[in-house]
């Protein structure tokens, strides 16, 4: 089980969906799905969010038992998304003096899904940089538009030296499930956030003005040693920079063929040296984890038969969520396949130009339905000039 304890008067009240399927309705879960709230205790009690549908009642129990008897004077409010703010609406009911602290943008969206009796009397709006004093503790304020909706802000407890950091640093999967962290936040940043590096940049500047001890997110583990880590994680991920030096080949094959030359190309990439080459078979990939692992290496191959004088079906999507998230500062590779008219090829080029910083390299490799001797030729020259130094 994950140690989610924080501190003597600041407790996690967060709670896990282990038979939750999709996120989102679109990201396959492996292990379930986590979902944070927080309490502080001081001369004024704080909330930090409410929490998903599927698990309130678990965090109505925790909130109860957190709060021994008194009640919430603030409910802090990082993020307006249902799966962290369904509550709001009866939690505002059920205490009814209790104050509401967010940004402007906030309400805006807070009066889309609620109405809470009394709004005006109970609004605390801040603003960058504005700090709530509850006693021994200070939470300070800072604004993170986009990240990865525009009224988030996180929240920095100046005692203690903890950023609530909203979605920011969060990963798929149940609290208690084993598995490493990077996999899953890699995969939850890229296909959740990766569209908007540049807002993930200003908060990381943000972030490092700051003393932080612990990280506490709306989903996922706390996070406590080698912040250092999650904070390099984030910064490369956000600056669109290759993680691992490597090859990515995504392969879209219908009968086999297509997937055959793909892994015959990584068969002559590692006999040319290079030790990091990954084949995945987009028809049977979440595409998710797909997108995420093209954003992990510094070049990839695509490889894609023709399909309705198109690109089969598997790879133009792979292609568009790489595109929807800024993927760029790579090089490409293209093996296209088509029986009589291959068009496979100019469709995928089509979109990757339309990406930024992508340098595509020749020459593009055509199969005319199975792989002959001229293709393991066109390969061979394709490797070598995908491996060439910079």
């Amino acid at each position: 089980m994950v140690d989610m304890t924080i501190s003597k008067n600041i407790v996690h009240i967060g709670a896990s969906e282990k038979d939750l399927k999709l996120f989102e309705s679109q990201y396959v879960l492996k292990s379930g799905m986590s979902y944070n709230s927080y309490v502080i205790k001081d001369e004024k009690n704080v909330v930090l969010d409410t929490i998903d549908e599927r698990v309130t009642d678990v965090w109505l129990e925790k909130l109860k038992q957190a709060l021994e008897g008194k009640k919430p004077d603030y409910l802090i409010v990082s993020h307006m998304e249902p799966d962290h703010a369904y509550n709001i609406g009866m939690l505002t009911e059920k205490y009814p003096e209790m104050k509401i602290v967010g940004n402007a943008f906030t309400f805006n969206i807070l009066s889309n899904f609620f109405t809470v009796n009394n709004l005006e009397a109970r609004k605390v709006v801040v603003k960058e940089g504005d700090v709530l004093d509850i006693g021994e503790h200070k939470l300070q304020f800072f604004m993170a538009p986009m990240v990865h909706w525009p009224e988030v802000m996180v929240t920095y407890e100046q005692t203690e030296k903890i950023l609530f950091s909203a979605d920011a640093f969060g990963k798929f999967g149940a609290l208690d499930a084993e598995e490493e962290w990077l996999p899953e936040a890699r995969r939850y940043y890229i296909g959740i956030v990766g569209k908007y590096g540049m807002q993930v940049q200003a908060l990381l500047k943000k972030a490092a003005t700051l003393d932080i001890k612990m990280i506490c997110p709306l989903h996922g583990p706390i996070l406590k040693e080698n912040l250092g880590y999650y904070l390099d994680k984030y910064n490369t991920w956000s600056s669109y920079e290759p993680e691992e030096e490597g090859v990515y080949i995504a392969c879209a094959s219908i009968y086999g063929n297509t997937l055959k030359a793909a892994e015959k190309m990584a068969e002559i990439l590692k006999e040319k040296g290079e030790k990091n080459v990954v084949v995945a078979d987009l028809a049977r990939t979440d595409w998710a984890e797909a997108v995420a692992n093209a954003f992990c290496y510094s070049k990839l191959i695509v490889a894609a038969s023709s399909y309705n004088a198109g690109v089969f079906p598997p790879m133009e999507h792979f292609l568009r969520r790489l595109q929807e998230r800024n993927y760029q500062k790579r090089t490409v590779g293209v093996i296209e396949n088509g029986s009589w008219a291959p068009s496979a090829g100019k469709c995928m080029k089509a979109i990757l130009q339309e990406m930024k910083e992508i340098k595509l390299v020749e020459p593009m490799v055509t199969i005319k339905s199975r792989m002959k001797e001229e293709n393991m030729a066109q390969m061979e020259e394709l490797a070598k000039e995908l491996l060439k130094k910079k």
